[in-house]
């Protein structure tokens, strides 16, 4: 079993001491994800929060950088710039992890195949924990791909939107990040294909299914049918990814990203 020390250790078995820009950074990241601080306030002035963490100009600029890159904060440069919070949200991990299975060669089967095992489970979730607000939102999420049932393209982003508000309101947060970082490679393949495939009989067939299984994805969860509203959400996406990965070109993250 690893031991305190050596968790705590550098490369010489020593403690290392975090810098006053880690520091500085740690103590304004923590103000900002308990709220103590909201999306779009100004922070005290540089001077203002030199004197108040006891650190030099650098140092602190350090600090917002760190922060900068986190999306916790942006930083306007000149006579009236000033650092402005920005409130966490699933972009930057979504783009890291984008990044990340690139560099995996991750194919894109494997990423719709996540899906399949990360959302059916929140169709359950939805329908077991429904309320009436919930039914509202899903029923004004589907409502919209009526008016677009002839615009493939338009269809696959309401399509996609009904989606995410389906995990939203099955209330896991985490799914929710999880299901963002998928989604993100998701919609750019979806939306792809869809602008190639327009109006062919594949194409008219897969909008009818998927229109028609949100509806029933409705029916089940104001029913309160947690284990069809999985049973037919594992189905839908199955035959989605067949759909939408059929002859698929782009095969990887990699190639979908370039």
């Amino acid at each position: 079993m690893t031991s305190a020390k050596s968790d705590l250790s550098g490369v010489n078995g020593t403690l290392r001491v975090p810098k006053m820009a880690e520091l500085v950074s740690q103590r304004l990241r923590r103000q900002i994800v308990r709220g103590e601080l909201s999306e779009g306030d100004a922070l005290p002035s540089e001077a203002e929060l030199m004197v108040q963490f006891g650190v030099s100009r650098p140092t602190l600029r350090e600090a917002f950088r760190v922060l900068e890159s986190e999306g916790l904060i942006s930083v306007r440069r000149g006579a009236h710039g000033g650092a402005r919070v920005q409130t966490p949200n699933g972009d930057i991990a979504a783009r890291y992890a984008g990044l990340v299975l690139e560099f995996r060669g991750t194919t894109l089967e494997d990423v719709y195949d996540a899906r399949n095992i990360i959302e059916p489970p929140c169709a359950a979730m939805l329908a077991r924990k429904r309320t009436q607000a919930d039914l509202k939102r899903l029923r004004a999420a589907h409502a919209a791909a009526r008016e677009h049932l002839d615009d493939g393209n338009m269809l696959m982003r309401i399509h996609n939107e009904f989606h995410r508000v389906m995990i939203e309101l099955a209330g896991n947060q985490t799914m929710v990040v999880l299901s963002g970082m998928v989604r993100h490679i998701i919609e750019q393949s979806s939306y792809r294909h869809v602008a190639a495939d327009a109006g062919t009989e594949a194409n008219i067939r897969s909008i009818r299914k998927g229109f028609r299984a949100h509806e029933l994805l409705i029916e089940y969860v104001e029913a309160r049918d947690a284990e069809a509203a999985q049973e037919l959400w594992t189905k839908h996406l199955t035959e989605a990814e067949r759909y939408l990965l059929s002859d698929a070109n782009p095969k990887t993250v990699l190639d979908l990203m370039d």
